[in-house]
């Protein structure tokens, strides 16, 4: 009896000693072997696809235990399908992260109902550039500057009520009067510009100039489209005579309204894990993100796809996000009167 009751005595400590091993694992040792999903909330050959692809290809090296990464597109709703499913299906271990638009983490506080997301509580990993967006026209569609498009109506392409090519012109219309109408619906950016080429729609409100330099400098060269303002907070450097649209306000609450809308260009190119990953394995994910952003051969394959590489660090995107969702509660719902 004495044997017996020293064998259960042993087994008991060593269960009450399980927790405090399995909390002590390293990072390390988490995701070594593992196999690291990270999602991509557009289709294939876009701005955000690529981004994401070349993440995936170099960030596995910086992140302790070296897991594989793999790139996953679930494209639906302007990348607002993924945000919803980061934050209540994923798996919260740090063996899932995504890239989303970098207004979806906004949807919420502008009133879009189908965001199933608390935006404070994802854990946001980084962004790999500080976005200036802008509009263009097809070089058929008679619009040659901003100012046309007070008096001239523009067809453009959007991918989903909650997605910047949608929301930019509307906010674009009610703020400065333009007469953008959007034909929404297309499965990512890759598919608006094949709309532009084939004449179904006559321009595009809400591209990333790093898209543009990446996926379209052909056009970009043979000037097949014209660029009639700049979606941003400031203006960039190679694009100095294109008008900034928060200098085109006339009223504080024009400016108010549009610094809510374009401060998410800060977080150009999102990348956002699950609520209640364990703090430890977020702050690796992050300082992995941001070690990448400085990896030489990371940097040599953004040269060649000529990607902008502005990095912006996870904790200042989580201070914007909260800051953003502090906006007056009355800007906050002129803004969404304006989105619908």
């Amino acid at each position: 009896m004495a044997v017996r009751a020293f064998a259960y005595a042993v087994a008991a400590t060593a269960l009450a000693l399980l927790p405090a091993t399995a909390g002590a694992q390293s990072v390390a040792d988490f995701y070594r072997g593992k196999t690291v999903d990270l999602y991509i909330g557009y289709s294939a050959g876009g701005g955000y696809d690529i981004y994401a692809r070349f993440l995936a290809r170099h960030i596995g090296k910086h992140i302790p235990g070296n897991p594989s990464v793999v790139p996953k597109n679930m494209e639906g709703a302007g990348s607002l399908r993924l945000a919803n499913w980061l934050y209540n299906v994923a798996p919260k271990d740090g063996t899932a992260f995504g890239i989303i638009g970098r207004g979806t983490g906004f949807d919420p506080l502008l009133g879009q109902q189908r965001a199933q997301f608390d935006a404070t509580k994802y854990n946001w990993i980084g962004s790999a550039n500080n976005e200036v967006s802008v509009c263009v026209a097809w070089h058929t569609s008679g619009v040659t500057r901003f100012e046309d498009m007070l008096t001239k109506p523009l067809i453009v392409g959007g991918t989903s009520a909650s997605a910047d090519t949608d929301q930019f012109p509307r906010i674009t219309n009610g703020v400065l009067g333009t007469k953008m109408r959007v034909v929404t619906g297309y499965p990512g950016g890759n598919e608006v510009g094949l709309a532009m080429e084939r004449g179904e729609v006559q321009g595009r409100c809400g591209w990333s100039w790093s898209s543009v330099k990446s996926t379209h400098q052909k056009w970009l060269d043979e000037k097949k489209f014209t660029i009639l303002v700049q979606l941003a907070l400031e203006k960039h450097s190679e694009l100095p005579d294109v008008p900034l649209i928060t200098d085109l306000a006339k009223t504080d609450d024009q400016r108010q309204i549009l610094k809510l809308i374009f401060a998410r260009q800060v977080m150009g190119r999102p990348f956002v894990a699950p609520p209640n990953v364990p703090p430890e394995r977020t702050a690796a994910l992050r300082k992995a993100f941001m070690d990448t952003m400085k990896d030489k051969d990371f940097l040599a394959d953004a040269e060649k796809a000529q990607l902008e590489i502005t990095p912006v660090a996870g904790d200042e995107i989580q201070k914007l996000i909260t800051e953003l969702y502090a906006t007056s509660p009355t800007i906050a719902q002129k803004a969404i009167t304006l989105l619908k």
